[in-house]
Formats: C-alpha cells, structure tokens, sequence
C-alpha cells in the first residue's frame, strides 16, 4: 500500500458536531471540550459559525466562544476555524479575531439553497465579495454534495471541477471535498479523487467524510492510497447536516486517530486526551455517539499500546 508517513486531522466537532445537538450546551462545557481538544494536540479546530441563531440556535455564542479562545490562546500554534455563510458572517469572525474561515458552498443547487437560500453562483459572488473585503482572511472552500446529494442523487465530476475552478479564480487558499450524506463508496472516492488529481496536481485536498452507511473509515484507506493525507472528523463521530436529510455523524476522530497509529501513520494526536473529551460528550451531553473507541475501556487501549511499542522494540 502506498501510504502516508502522517497525516493531519482538523478537528470539526465543536461546529459541525454541536450544531447537530438540538440542545443548547452550556458554553463553559463547550470550552472546557475545546480545551480537552488542544490538551490531545489538536492543531486546528473549527470552533463554531457565524450563522444566524434563528438558523442555528447552537451557535448563538459564537462570539463568547471566539474571544474567550482567542485570550486564552494568543500565543499558542492552534488555527481556530470558524465557518462563515456570507459577508455578514465574515465580518462578524474578522472583528473578533478569527483569520481562519470555512465558505461552504454545495455541488447542488437544491441543497445550496436550502443549506444558504443562494444558487451555487450567488454564493461565489458572495465570496469574491468576501475576498475583496477581507484580503488577509485565509479562506477553505468546502466544496458540499461531492459524492451525492440528498435532493439531486449522483453529482457529475464537472460539477466538482467548476467549482474548483470557480475557487481558484477567487483565490481561495484551501479545498475540502465533503462527503455531506456519508453515502461515498471507497470505488467512488479512488474514481473521484484519482480524476481531480489528475487535472489539480498542486491542490492540495483536505477530505471531509461522515458514515452514514458506515464506510467511513474504508473512504479514508482509500483516500490515503489516492495520496490524501489530510482529513476533517469530530469528536464521538458527532455531526450532521441539518439541511442535509438522512446524513449521520462524521467519522469519529478517535476512531480515525486509532485507525491510523495502528497503521504506523503518524497524527501527533494523543489518544488518551482525546478520549477523555469524548467521555465528557457522553457523559454531560448524552448524545448517540457512533463511534467505536469512546465505549473502548482506556486501559485497555494503554495495554495495546504499550504491546504495540514492545513489538516494535523487539523488531528493531
């Protein structure tokens, strides 16, 4: 297998997980998990939205949440990510701080309408605009819908390519390809991923996958071997679209970081920690987490590791 020596992990549960949760978490909870996430290595984080709260009732503290993490970490090597819908929104994360943001904008335009009531061209207008705007915010283009979507079925690889090419003219600085229903098979992504680096060899992808049919994990292997090596997850495999009917949670981050070490691939992530935020999810907010290794017992996980470091030993 042709595989990554390590990978990156960006971290979307405090966004894209929380805002699953009908709920409202308390923000101190919020922050008290956020700053569990950094304690396990995380280096970037999404954090929250700057949605509307009518929208999203979840992210009506997105303000507390940014200035609070912003003090508190000025001199830490941490990327806060917020996800910003329009100018409005941007302009809301800039004046508190955030340079990092996440643009979504949907393969669909059924669901871009429903996700952001705009045509896919409506919100590329709107994020030249943000551009224009806001020349220092380095922006991630999260590209929705790209194995499927809810309202539309399969989605042509044209699509996919219009709209990285629509980002490029804007000058965005990064791309993510989002699974947003979990309902990519691992033939699909090898065929999506293998076409788009064919005609993008300088991009260089994130991925971002839910397992809805639970092939989450078989898409990362797949994705790894296709030279992908950086990929979004939240904490207990927390998330789902709202605009998005019959899509589950992401793949759980745990689950992935576990996959991956056991496969000698590095992510600098520290297990132990992560489990202990994951554990603080189940226990204060009670959600159904999908994940596998938040119901593993933690010593259990301490003894594995430590008959992996002696085989190691006694190989070398």
């Amino acid at each position: 297998m042709k595989l990554p020596k390590s990978v990156k992990i960006i971290e979307v549960g405090p966004r894209d997980g929380f805002q699953s949760i009908k709920e409202q978490i308390p923000t101190k909870l919020k922050l008290q998990i956020i700053d569990d996430l950094i304690k396990a290595n995380f280096k970037q984080i999404e954090i929250t939205s700057f949605v509307h709260s009518k929208a999203i009732p979840q992210m009506s503290d997105a303000k507390e949440i940014v200035q609070t993490l912003l003090a508190k970490y000025s001199t830490n090597d941490v990327k806060f990510v917020a996800l910003v819908p329009n100018l409005f929104g941007a302009k809301n994360a800039y004046d508190l701080g955030i340079r990092d943001v996440t643009y979504v904008i949907s393969t669909s335009e059924t669901h871009n309408k429903a996700n952001v009531k705009r045509t896919p061209k409506e919100s590329f207008f709107g994020l030249q605009e943000l551009k224009e705007s806001f020349p220092d915010l380095s922006i991630n283009l999260a590209i929705a819908t790209v194995f499927g979507c809810p309202y539309e079925g399969n989605i042509a690889i044209d699509k996919v390519k219009w709209m990285i090419e629509q980002g490029l003219k804007v000058g965005v600085d990064n791309f993510t390809l989002a699974d947003t229903i979990g309902i990519a098979n691992p033939k699909q992504i090898y065929n999506v991923l293998n076409e788009l680096k064919k005609d993008y060899k300088d991009i260089d992808f994130s991925l971002h996958l839910h397992d809805t049919r639970g092939m989450g994990l078989a898409n990362v292997v797949t994705a790894l071997e296709c030279g992908i090596d950086k990929f979004e997850s939240a904490l207990g495999g927390l998330g789902g679209c709202p605009f998005a009917p019959g899509a589950a949670g992401n793949i759980a981050s745990e689950d992935l970081v576990n996959m991956l070490e056991s496969m000698d691939i590095k992510t600098d992530i520290k297990l132990d920690n992560l489990l202990l935020a994951v554990k603080k999810v189940k226990e204060k907010i009670k959600p159904i987490l999908t994940s596998h290794m938040a119901y593993v017992d933690n010593c259990k996980i301490k003894q594995t590791q430590t008959s992996r470091q002696r085989r190691s030993f006694s190989a070398s």
